[in-house]
């Protein structure tokens, strides 16, 4: 009885530090994946022509 004990507390032990790797791997997919950063935005915009290379230039500086 005490052995079975043992292995669910290590069971549960296990679960909730994967839940908590998950938990924070699925915030830096979100980052990740999710949704753009604003000079990922900037570079479309300036792929699709919306705006010029000076306008980029000047954007891009101010974000990095």
């Amino acid at each position: 009885m005490g052995i079975v004990f043992v292995v669910i507390i290590a069971g549960l032990a296990v679960w909730a530090w994967n839940q908590s790797r998950e938990a924070t791997a699925g915030s830096l997919k979100s980052v990740q994946t999710g949704q753009d950063t604003p000079l990922e935005i900037l570079k479309k915009r300036y792929a699709r022509g919306e705006i010029d290379r000076t306008e980029f230039e000047t954007r891009r500086q101010d974000l990095v």
